[in-house]
């Protein structure tokens, strides 16, 4: 049977007819078929209306004619197929899914929504047109008959067909085609379309996947990992080989070639808090700010941890209900804070015991906390900084934050002055980190980078925005009177390079006033990342 999906649901019927297990009633082997292939028979009706609705360019359409329908032997390897040229859609389509085939529908784009039902629900090949590629592609099924609209001339498909025309708009189109009896097991295929991107492609894509008994699964916006329902639609669709057997449609799923690894990403690497593995745009975040122990620091410090985590998801419920994507909690650490003494190591920098966060990070992810451990390095790198907490950041849930205002050159003091980072230190990091997250299976992770000044960066527009791994944000630390706040905001996004995403602060004390959840969503653009202080 087959059944159509979206990432929310069950499947649930969309062709009229069941597939059932009968023995072969067409006796001999078409000439055209492989060995080895599933069988499906279709039996043409013989009934008044439809016998004045065949008009014969070779032999006639008999009562006793019956029509057979071979689908590949396996699953077809899994790949992204291309929705700009529907005809080609179909025909790569008919090419992956049928060995053979005595009957086709043929459509035309007046007539394909209107065939697209018939085809699913008769287990038919539909193809687009008249022209060499599709009679070619009948002469590859060995089609000896083709269903199509009146009206329709398909005369330069060849002179030896059998064509029989119908009204697809009467509601009684489809009665004329026979009931589908299958006589071999049907190979696991599933179609991933993105439902923004409707069209003449997607509608020939979801029939001709009804046809060979297929499955229709939506995933919005093309990314699988998007959420928990679009991950288990994967994995179910998946199985223990992603390899073959799942295909998707149009440019939204990426590029062919990289398909099959998207598909084992999906498969192995684990959810984040809030459900799926796309940190944004498939989720957004409230976040305490601070250090456990200590309140001076931020609202992080005010509470133990048991505490810490119900503040935090108190925070994130007063969002929840003012956005469509899942609002979640999450700790923003400072994890080595800046210090008026250099320390042991010269540094001005005081680093927290891994050993101490581990409790923190461990029952945050419990609770479906996220963690940002936050870096404020004085006069090292941050680098040097992050890879002391290398095994904190092996968590699924815990990103990194690169705080450049506690970032010192050589016989600088903070607090004297602003802190910087180049643009080439930022790149640096994040290339271990992105590769500290793809070598351990593990979901994107947010790079956050705290800026209230555009000196803060040099050379901001030379940051390495590319990997995938990594969700880089520009954090706005900007607090006062709101004209000051949205000031800096709309500051930092001037010459922001693409593919950054923006992070919002609201400070509990030097903000006037401090903004309320719906005003900090009104913000332009809708920050994915708030933060409280």
């Amino acid at each position: 049977m087959t059944t159509h999906q979206d990432i929310a649901g069950t499947p649930v019927p969309h062709a009229r007819h069941r597939i059932a297990a009968a023995p072969d009633a067409a006796g001999g082997e078409h000439p055209s078929r492989r060995g080895g292939s599933s069988g499906i028979l279709r039996k043409i009706a013989a009934v008044s209306a439809a016998t004045a609705l065949v008009a014969t360019l070779g032999a006639c359409l008999t009562q006793e004619d019956e029509l057979r329908v071979d689908l590949v032997a396996t699953a077809p390897t899994s790949t992204v197929l291309g929705d700009q040229d529907a005809s080609q859609t179909a025909l790569a389509l008919s090419a992956s899914l049928f060995a053979a085939a005595d009957g086709a529908v043929i459509a035309t784009e007046d007539t394909v929504d209107g065939l697209a039902p018939v085809a699913a629900d008769a287990g038919l090949p539909l193809l687009l047109g008249t022209d060499r590629a599709v009679a070619d592609e009948l002469g590859r099924l060995g089609t000896s008959t083709v269903v199509t609209a009146e009206g329709t001339d398909v005369s330069p498909l060849g002179e030896d067909l059998t064509v029989m025309k119908i009204d697809p708009d009467a509601e009684d189109s489809a009665d004329e085609l026979p009931e589908i009896t299958a006589d071999e097991h049907v190979p696991a295929i599933t179609l991933f379309v993105d439902p923004a991107q409707e069209g003449p492609a997607q509608t020939i894509a979801r029939a001709e996947i009804g046809a060979a008994g297929g499955t229709v699964v939506e995933v919005p916006g093309g990314d699988p990992g998007l959420s928990s329902a679009s991950v288990e639609a994967t994995r179910t669709a998946a199985g223990d080989d992603p390899s073959t057997g799942v295909l998707a449609l149009g440019d939204t799923f990426g590029a062919a070639e990289d398909w099959a690894s998207s598909l084992q990403r999906t498969v192995t690497v684990p959810e984040l808090p809030g459900g799926g593995q796309t940190l944004f745009p498939g989720r957004r975040m409230i976040a305490a700010y601070g250090s456990p122990g200590i309140p001076s620091l931020g609202i992080l410090g005010e509470q133990d941890l048991e505490d810490s985590i119900t503040r935090a998801q108190g925070l994130a419920d007063e969002y929840a209900g003012l956005t469509e994507e899942p609002v979640v909690p999450a700790f923003e650490i400072i994890t080595t804070i800046a210090s008026s003494e250099p320390g042991s190591d010269g540094d001005y920098s005081t680093e927290r015991d891994p050993e101490m966060l581990r409790e923190w990070v461990d029952a945050a992810g419990e609770a479906g906390v996220y963690v940002v451990l936050d870096l404020q390095p004085g006069t090292t790198d941050f680098l040097t900084q992050a890879k002391l907490y290398e095994d904190l950041l092996k968590e699924p849930h815990v990103g990194l934050a690169l705080d450049a205002e506690w970032r010192l050159k050589p016989g600088q003091k903070h607090l004297a002055q602003i802190g910087s980072v180049t643009a080439a230190e930022v790149n640096e990091t994040a290339q271990w980190l992105a590769d500290l997250t793809a070598d351990n299976d593990l979901p994107p992770k947010v790079l956050i980078l705290h800026q209230f000044s555009l000196s803060m960066i040099t050379d901001r527009q030379d940051l390495d925005t590319s990997h995938p791994e990594l969700a880089i944000t520009v954090h706005a630390d900007g607090h006062g009177t709101p004209e000051d706040k949205l000031g800096t905001w709309n500051a930092l996004q001037r010459g922001l390079p693409e593919g950054v995403f923006m992070a919002w602060k609201n400070f509990y004390d030097e903000d006037t006033p401090t903004f309320d959840p719906e005003q900090t969503y009104e913000v332009e653009p809708r920050p994915w990342f708030v933060s409280y202080q």
